[in-house]
């Protein structure tokens, strides 16, 4: 699993901080912070959580062979 994020797409409402902690964190300027791009299938859950409640979709997530 591979985390991507679109800063520039970033609102900064902190839904992904808040479901995902140890995965995203907000900068000084309110925008997302990707912590692990690559994290193991423990963090899955809380992953697509993340996305689906991300109301911009500027979180992504690509699952490899």
């Amino acid at each position: 699993m591979k985390i991507t994020v679109d800063r520039n797409l970033c609102e900064s409402t902190g839904m992904c901080t808040g479901l995902a902690p140890d995965l995203f964190e907000l900068d000084e300027d309110g925008l997302v912070v990707l912590l692990n791009a690559e994290p193991g299938n423990d963090a899955r859950s809380a992953a697509q959580q993340a996305v689906r409640n991300c109301p911009v979709a500027a979180i992504a997530i690509q699952d490899g062979d």
